[in-house]
């Protein structure tokens, strides 16, 4: 298994599947081990996908200073992985709480950015996130499901912040835009792939400072991918546009009925939108052909909101 010594001596573990032009994928949780991102519903087919396992979680080693694990400070991990992959530029992938990772980085780091795709990410280093009223909005999207009065009372547990064990597996429907045998195999892996000291950590106090993130993304060049879901809660898909309006040429993609895992819900849309995006930045020698979305106006988005 590869891997790499981080600045601090934490050695960090990736994991690699496909050919071609290398994409750091950076997993959300937060603090949840990589192995939950599986192929990116066949993306490994355009790219290679180089999922980094954050420290603390997967097969990367747990830092002598707990410290390590707030948002900010690992951002020097990205930056060590780019340098070990031998790459002066690199593509960046970020999932829901990887986001903020995905955003610092390109923040301290431009220069080394080629291109950033944000799949339902959260955006607390640009100063926005989703509220509770946004889940509820979501989760009314889900009236007619047949599992939504059994899970809807868990579902508010959960945002309540009132939530056992059993209302958390009992609202997961909530989160995928299908919940069949493979959504509900992927929610049960949550627990045992997250590192939930390390989440409490990760958002700490003094990890964002969103007045400096804005200004220092708002001269970013590189190519920007915005992708929510169209049932997802976090974030909604008007929230996941005015992420895309502070960054500079963002492009909005909406995954029709995709949750917080599109790539779960339709797997050939998902690798088909974020493959032809990130087509259009690679040299021709490494391209890999893909069809696009079909681009239509959307109010409220950067440019325009693919209709995937």
């Amino acid at each position: 298994m590869p891997a790499f010594s981080a600045l601090d001596g934490t050695e960090l573990a990736f994991h690699v599947m496909g050919e071609g032009e290398p994409l750091l994928c950076l997993p959300g949780g937060p603090m949840r081990a990589s192995a939950y991102l599986g192929d990116l519903g066949g993306l490994s087919a355009h790219r290679q996908l180089v999922l980094l396992d954050l420290r603390g979680t997967g097969d990367s080693g747990v830092p002598a200073d707990p410290a390590g694990y707030r948002c900010d400070r690992q951002v020097a991990d990205v930056e060590a992985l780019r340098r070990h992959l031998g790459r002066d530029r690199i593509d960046v992938l970020a999932h829901s709480a990887a986001g903020d990772l995905a955003l610092l980085y390109a923040a301290r780091h431009p220069e080394h950015t080629r291109t950033l795709t944000l799949v339902t990410c959260r955006a607390r280093a640009l100063g926005l996130d989703y509220t509770h009223e946004h889940r509820m909005e979501a989760a009314a999207l889900r009236a007619a499901e047949p599992w939504f009065d059994s899970a809807h009372q868990a579902y508010q547990a959960i945002w309540a912040g009132t939530a056992t064990d059993a209302e958390w597996d009992a609202g997961a429907p909530f989160f995928y835009g299908r919940w069949d045998a493979a959504a509900q195999a992927h929610a049960a892996s949550e627990v045992e792939q997250t590192n939930e000291e390390a989440a409490e950590i990760y958002a700490a106090s003094g990890a964002f400072d969103p007045a400096a993130t804005r200004s220092a993304l708002a001269s970013l060049s590189a190519p920007v991918l915005v992708l929510a879901g169209e049932l997802d809660g976090g974030p909604r898909p008007h929230v996941a546009a005015a992420t895309a309006q502070l960054l500079p040429g963002a492009e909005l993609c909406v995954q029709a009925g995709g949750g917080h895992y599109p790539w779960l819900d339709d797997p050939v849309q998902f690798a088909r939108t974020v493959g032809s995006f990130l087509d259009r930045s690679v040299p021709p020698a490494h391209r890999v052909s893909s069809s696009s979305c079909r681009q239509v106006r959307s109010p409220g988005s950067a440019q325009s909101a693919d209709s995937c």
